[in-house]
């Protein structure tokens, strides 16, 4: 018999965070891997040990918006600045049993535009310490990719 979760991210966004004291918590070294042509890494860039080419790391607190990490991001790539560039974000987590990453996309920003995503943090996404981020950075002037399908039906 199968067992299905309930929860849905409208539940999962309810839930109460702690609030962190900045002055008084330790930040968390944050591994955040970037591409510019809107796609996500592949999986196998993470194997064994390996990481793609393109870290850029932040300290920050779990509760970090999206939005906030959006403003850090732009600060280091003068490209993503511009009004328009949309920003996906996925956790990039090792799934122990299996002895491989797994991608979770977390939520969507978009450069000078206020969107549902923004007020998101680490902390309610299920961010852990020593997940990385992975961030797929589009241009404002191309659309960003569309999900591909695993079937061609």
């Amino acid at each position: 018999m199968a067992v299905e979760s309930r929860v849905t991210q409208e539940e999962i966004k309810k839930e109460p965070e702690k609030p962190i004291d900045r002055e008084k918590t330790c930040p968390l070294l944050l591994r955040v891997f970037t591409t510019n042509n809107g796609r996500h890494h592949r999986m196998d860039e993470f194997t064994r040990g390996n990481v793609p080419a393109s870290e850029l790391q932040i300290y920050t607190w779990m509760d970090a918006t999206l939005k906030e990490l959006t403003s850090l991001v732009k600060e280091v790539f003068p490209e993503a600045r511009k009004k328009g560039t949309h920003f996906s974000f996925a956790t990039v987590f090792p799934e122990p049993m299996r002895q491989m990453y797994r991608m979770k996309d977390i939520g969507n920003t978009v450069s000078g535009r206020k969107g549902p995503d923004d007020s998101l943090t680490l902390q309610s996404q299920r961010f852990q310490i020593g997940d990385y981020l992975d961030i797929a950075i589009t241009p404002p002037n191309r659309a960003p990719p569309l999900p591909m399908r695993m079937r061609p039906y």
